[in-house]
């Protein structure tokens, strides 16, 4: 499918990448979006916590969204796409990773960049119920990733899935961590770092047997985590490998379902494979937007509702049956 031209431009203040990340991330607020938690216990005993919202009419439409690293199911950039999705006829099941609800989940294993069997444990639950009957999935930076590794590694997809947003992808995952590794990014890095480790310390009062200080301490870089735990955890034989298997990159070809990504130009953490312009042209159900600015999950809006949750909805409501 051919690019897509896009028409977003920002105020000038939101033309600088690194401002644009940063209020979205930190400045943003988004009120008044009620949500109710559901418990869905996983095939190997774990837990991922569900937190839906409602339209204030019945519909059969739903949005199914997945944050990115570190993230929750109420951070703005989740919470302002399930109220618009909310007030434009779709219910939204936003789901918390695990191990990012609050909570820490009860395996050694948490989540990572292509664990495509918590999405489809998701996606079946929700089939089972016998409530929509049309789904749509939208993920943000290792979200994004994910649904897009879901779509185009499975020869079959359930036939109520309409379609895709994914925003801020890293689609090649080594070289989006070549990008956080540089010195431009050293401060997002820092706080992913942070936010990881405080995790990992959890796992080891847990599991101490499985990680020591040792461990803890050799990690320097995100890389190192990855070595360290990401891998181990998830059988992988190095964070190499893992980046290797869970880019979505390779999948994008067979995707077969509507699918757009929206990378902006702009954004920090994505190298160049990680704009996917051959693969969007031999695909006629993949699109890529890449505007010009925009940041990392940024996308600033009018009225609270930033472009991404603009355009994903266009491109929701263009593709509807």
């Amino acid at each position: 499918m051919p690019i897509v031209k896009s028409t977003y431009d920002p105020p000038l203040l939101f033309k600088n990448g690194h401002f644009s990340t940063i209020y979205a991330g930190l400045v943003r607020q988004v009120n008044n979006l009620a949500q109710k938690r559901e418990r869905l216990i996983l095939s190997d005993t774990d837990f991922l916590d569900l937190d839906w919202s409602y339209t204030n009419k019945q519909t059969d439409r739903l949005v199914i969204l997945l944050h990115g690293l570190e993230g929750t199911a109420q951070r703005p950039y989740i919470t302002g796409s399930a109220k618009l999705f909310n007030l434009s006829g779709f219910d939204a099941c936003s789901i918390n990773l695990r191990g990012c609800s609050g909570e820490p989940n009860i395996l050694f294993r948490s989540y990572h960049s292509g664990a495509t069997e918590d999405l489809d444990e998701v996606i079946q639950h929700i089939l089972e119920q016998k409530r929509y009957r049309s789904i749509y999935l939208k993920g943000f930076s290792l979200g994004g990733n994910l649904i897009l590794k879901y779509l185009g590694e499975r020869p079959t997809l359930p036939k109520k899935i309409q379609a895709a947003v994914a925003v801020s992808v890293p689609c090649d995952l080594h070289s989006s961590c070549k990008q956080l590794l540089s010195r431009k990014n050293i401060l997002y890095a820092k706080r992913f770092k942070k936010h990881l480790l405080k995790k990992l310390r959890q796992k080891q009062k847990l599991f101490p047997e499985k990680i020591t200080d040792t461990d803890i301490t050799s990690i320097k870089t995100l890389k190192d985590f990855d070595d360290i735990y990401t891998s181990k955890a998830h059988n992988f034989k190095d964070a190499l490998d893992y980046y290797t298997k869970c880019s979505s990159l390779q999948y994008l070809k067979t995707i077969s379902v509507p699918a757009m990504i929206i990378n902006a130009k702009d954004d920090s953490f994505l190298g160049d494979s990680c704009y996917p312009y051959k693969e969007a042209e031999k695909n006629r159900k993949l699109f890529l937007e890449t505007p010009n600015f925009g940041g990392h999950v940024g996308f600033w809006g009018r009225n609270n509702i930033s472009y991404s949750e603009q355009r994903a909805l266009q491109f929701f409501e263009d593709v509807k049956p």
